[in-house]
């Protein structure tokens, strides 16, 4: 089966076949490192990164690029860098709030299971290629000079608007919140003057103003320096389409006298929020950051990509529920097989075979990312598993990892849960977790379920193994001397002292309990109760 594409630009989905096969291309739009990434941003994220796995599946690693830039010179870096470091110079308050910013959005990224790109350029390192390109549209009389802003002439384009299929009122009225001296309001800006104290350069076409660039052509420049004049795949958010990916296409064929930039323009759908558009007035401006906190990656992926990547999504606590919940099931399954409890090939205590995708699975994905169908899949391979054919259990897992929805730390963690669950409170399970966790770590791949029951037997817990390798949790009538008794003690008596107005006891025991990973909460009725620290 071929793979196949929906062109956004043509408004088919057609069969891909790549300018050159030994070099596959694809730029994605990135952040712009002002702020933490929210979940709209988390989409195209995933979508692509499921895009980058099927081509270097299909087409080799070394013979796939995948560029996604880094937007580190924008007014709402400038804003935000003056919010919060006011008594920094600009560009000294910028330069932190961007390298700050980038590093959480890689954490974010990593969370979220997404390879990383091959090449991740950032604007303030291409300068030089923007006024370049600049200059060749000033040459092909595609730009112009005025007021010290070097600006695109859209009139007389032809075929301007074909990739948004926008009528010309609609991209006139889309073009008006570019505040700039035009001679027709259709153009847009390519360069700007800067204000006294933003980033500044050296401007093209001979101004004496230093400036910046526009936004637009600074993804035309990095897709050039990386991928050429022409490549395969432009993709990014359906929001981008116009003005954002309108103006690109428009620039790059001027400058280099092409009829495309891309063969193919991708855009994932818009999300919303419990059915609204996600907005901080309404209160349901959610970050991946503050998912993370509560959910784990894998988790927020599979809950995308139970949505074709065309079509809205309404993001709901119910869905991601649902993720989490499918994913306890399968990672249960994986659990009990790194446990040595399930035989697979007669073989037992050891790693999971990590085999090649099945062709089901490529199939799926083949068929323009169909990754509902991609899921769909993997629940007819769990359905198989539990009726008897365990010898699946290594494809299951080898499909969700290709998928990005699964890792063999998490699904270690969650067999000490399974199907058989427990009975005891979230936060002692996660004490036991983590207790597993440290153990791992000094016994490597050494780790039995023995090492496993003793080391929860010694944080006060009774522990049973069934047949299919699940774990129950429950808690000792007698647990003098552990653990799990001497943290129970401790938040007692910090709270006794909170009671009594003796704060510099309270704080003591606090700092105590954090040397054990737990963190105390106070709670308006006065019990005390704890949780585990992330």
């Amino acid at each position: 089966m071929e793979l196949k594409l929906y062109n956004t630009l043509t408004r088919t989905k057609e069969a891909f076949r790549p300018l050159d096969p030994a070099r596959v291309r694809m730029y994605v739009c990135g952040p712009t490192v002002y702020d933490f990434a929210h979940i709209g941003n988390a989409r195209p994220l995933i979508v692509f990164d499921v895009l980058f796995r099927l081509l270097c599946h299909l087409y080799g690693t070394k013979h796939v690029r995948y560029v996604r830039n880094i937007t580190d010179v924008d007014d709402k870096i400038n804003m935000r860098a003056l919010e919060e470091y006011p008594k920094l110079p600009l560009n000294k308050a910028i330069r932190k709030i961007t390298i700050k910013t980038e590093a959480q959005f890689h954490k974010d990224v990593a969370a979220l299971r997404c390879l990383r790109p091959t090449v991740e350029p950032r604007a303030t390192m291409h300068i030089k290629e923007m006024k370049s390109l600049i200059g060749l549209l000033i040459k092909a009389k595609r730009a112009y000079v005025f007021k010290s802003h070097v600006l695109f002439k859209v009139k007389g384009l032809r075929g301007y608007g074909k990739l948004s299929h926008r009528t010309l009122s609609e991209m006139r009225k889309g073009a008006r919140g570019e505040v700039a001296p035009k001679r027709n309001p259709m153009d847009f800006v390519l360069w700007k003057p800067s204000k006294v104290g933003e980033p500044a350069w050296p401007s093209p076409a001979r101004i004496k103003k230093q400036g910046r660039p526009g936004w637009h052509i600074e993804c035309s420049a990095m897709s050039w320096k990386y991928l050429g004049e022409t490549f395969d795949i432009h993709g990014g958010g359906i929001d981008l389409v116009f003005p954002h990916h309108e103006n690109e296409l428009a620039q790059s064929r001027c400058a280099f006298h092409t009829p495309i930039m891309a063969q193919v323009w991708m855009h994932n759908g818009f999300l919303q929020v419990e059915g609204e558009k996600m907005s901080k007035s309404l209160g349901n401006f959610v970050t991946i950051r503050e998912l993370l906190a509560d959910w784990p990656g894998p988790a927020i992926r599979l809950a995308m990509l139970m949505t074709h990547y065309t079509q809205p999504i309404n993001w709901t606590g119910q869905k991601l529920g649902e993720a989490h919940q499918e994913l306890h099931k399968w990672s249960a399954l994986y659990g009990a097989r790194f446990f040595g409890s399930l035989q697979v090939h007669g073989r037992k205590n050891g790693a999971i075979d990590l085999l090649p995708p099945s062709l089901e699975l490529v199939d799926a994905l083949r068929d323009d990312l169909n990754t509902p169908q991609a899921i769909h899949h993997l629940r007819q391979l769990f359905q198989k598993i539990e009726q008897g054919d365990i010898w699946l259990v290594d494809q299951h897992y080898s499909d969700a990892h290709y998928l990005g929805l699964t890792d063999q730390l998490t699904s270690q963690r969650y067999a000490l849960f399974g199907q058989a669950g427990g009975s005891v409170t979230p936060a002692v399970a996660a004490f036991a977790v983590k207790a597993v966790d440290k153990l791992r770590v000094r016994l490597i791949n050494s780790l039995s379920n023995r090492d496993i029951i003793k080391e929860i037997k010694n944080i006060g817990l009774d522990v049973a193994l069934d047949d299919r390798g699940y774990f129950s949790l429950s808690e000792r009538n007698d647990c003098t001397g552990t653990i799990l008794e001497k943290i129970r003690r401790l938040v007692e008596e910090r709270a006794q002292a909170r009671r009594n107005k003796d704060w510099t006891t309270a704080d003591r025991i606090r700092d105590e309990l954090a040397t054990l990973g737990i963190a105390p909460k106070d709670t308006a009725e006065g019990t005390p109760t704890w949780t585990i620290t992330r």
